[in-house]
């Protein structure tokens, strides 16, 4: 069974505005980065060894940092710390365009401190949601963050590439230092009530006690273990396979775009569904809506039309949404408040950290085992660990209470 809220528009909680603002806003950041580089690479400014040398360290910045972060934003006002974290990430993107042409090594400290900065904005802005929205109105303001970022990741390349035309990738990293800026400058204070689940104790101390607060939530390391392996299978087969299907299968990087742009609109359309969809079992929805990723190595797999592969992209795209937007309203709602950043760091480490190890995969099991079977696996995979994670009682609505 399922219901409509009638909750007020969160938009009109001006708090959340400026959250929704600097969120998008280090969203768009995040993306730009790696696709200005691209252009730089094209501009021959850099090589496309320096652009992957810069693109890891970014990311080893990242996780160095989230789990950190976590700490931080439960010691300190989470304002405080999307202030730091996003600044840190203005001053070293126009770095990384000092070092083009002229040292990798310049480039890849200051990729690896602009990933510093991304990954420590991520627990403080969820941290900030539970914060400034009323619990009714969260899974609204999560599926608005997420159809925000949605929309950048759609319309953002042609954007960029009309800039392009007019101005060079060093002067593309310097806008976007001044998007950081904004994300820096935008959210709100917060409640500014100090956080009281932080013991000070130590940084290892106080992270361990993030992760036994998430051993209180079976649900939680269940979705978490769920979310990781389908991301380090599904979206690696993706992002490494789609490209070759493409060109061996159909003939035509056409495909490529197409299945990517229907994802991103797939993910669009799911976020406008569970900005107001509340259903009966919303953990067991969410899990379904995670196992749609399956879709993907099966199109990759079997000789369908290239309608069916859209296809499949753009509902893997609608149920990705479906278990992100309630999976980020449960932890916001269920975790001990003073240990909320600490949880979405442990979140952001596994999930995203990964990830990378799939990429790195992926190819070389190709290589070993054949397409057929890597692709054959990452689709059991997909299907079997949502699956497994719905077995777990509390799963079933993400609340500790059946």
């Amino acid at each position: 069974m399922t219901e409509k809220t009638q909750s007020p528009s969160v938009f009109r909680n001006v708090p959340f505005v400026r959250l929704w603002t600097g969120t998008t806003a280090s969203g768009l950041a995040m993306w730009a980065l790696p696709f200005v580089l691209g252009l730089a690479v094209l501009e021959r400014s850099i090589t496309a060894v320096e652009l992957g040398v810069v693109l890891a360290t970014r990311t080893a910045g990242f996780l160095a940092a989230v789990p950190v972060a976590g700490v931080l934003a439960d010691r300190y006002p989470r304002r405080r710390v999307v202030f730091w974290s996003c600044v840190t990430a203005a001053v070293a993107t126009p770095v990384i365009a000092v070092g083009m042409g002229k040292s990798l090594l310049l480039m890849a400290v200051a990729a690896t401190v602009v990933g510093a900065g991304q990954g420590a904005c991520r627990p403080a802005f969820q941290a900030l949601v539970a914060e400034v929205v009323p619990e009714s109105q969260r899974q609204q303001a999560n599926a608005a963050t997420t159809l925000a970022i949605r929309v950048t990741t759609l319309v953002g390349p042609s954007l960029t590439a009309l800039a392009a035309v007019l101005v060079d990738a060093r002067a593309l990293l310097a806008v976007t230092a001044v998007v950081w800026l904004c994300a820096a400058l935008v959210p709100p204070a917060g409640t500014g009530r100090p956080q009281t689940g932080s013991t000070r104790a130590g940084f290892v101390a106080d992270f361990v006690d993030g992760i036994k607060e998430a051993r209180r939530h079976p649900w939680f390391l269940a979705g978490l273990a769920a979310l990781s392996v389908v991301i380090a299978t599904g979206y690696s087969a993706s992002a490494v396979l789609l490209p070759v299907v493409s060109r061996d299968r159909y003939h035509t990087e056409a495909v490529l775009a197409a299945a990517t742009t229907a994802h991103t609109l797939g993910a669009l359309a799911g976020a406008v569904l569970i900005a107001r969809w509340r259903p009966g079992a919303a953990g067991w929805a969410a899990l379904a809506g995670l196992g749609c990723y399956a879709l993907i190595p099966l199109s990759l797999l079997l000789p369908v039309h290239l309608v069916v592969l859209i296809a499949a992209y753009a509902v893997a795209g609608i149920g990705i949404e479906l278990f992100n937007v309630p999976w980020f309203t449960a932890t916001q709602r269920e975790v001990e408040p003073g240990k909320l950043a600490r949880v979405s760091s442990l979140d952001f480490l596994l999930s995203y950290g990964l990830a990378p190890v799939g990429l790195a995969v992926v190819a070389p099991a190709v290589e070993e085992f054949g397409l057929s079977v890597v692709l054959g696996g990452c689709a059991l995979i997909c299907l079997a660990a949502p699956a497994a994670a719905a077995l777990v009682p509390s799963s079933r609505g993400f609340r500790a209470r059946t």
